[in-house]
């Protein structure tokens, strides 16, 4: 995924609101940044492998952050519908 795309597109920033997106059935894609801590993101793998909802990795959480248009990293996004 391109992430310049991330910047018009629906999204919940931040490993917290990306669960709750999955949880609500929102989420479309979500991507986790590959230096993000494990014990914060796995709970959002297992999640995502629960529902369906398809991981894209990412290189790293400044990336991420700066593709969504922020100052500072995230560990993860969820791409909405």
């Amino acid at each position: 995924m391109n992430l310049d795309l991330l910047k018009r597109s629906n999204k919940s920033v931040g490993t917290k609101q990306a669960i709750k997106a999955v949880q609500k059935g929102l989420a479309v894609q979500v991507l986790i940044a590959e230096d993000a801590e494990s014990h914060i993101v796995t709970p959002l793998y297992e999640l995502c492998a629960e529902k369906n909802v398809e991981v894209i990795k990412v290189d790293s959480m400044a990336a991420l952050g700066k593709a969504c248009g922020i100052d500072v990293g995230t560990a993860s996004v969820a791409i909405l519908k």
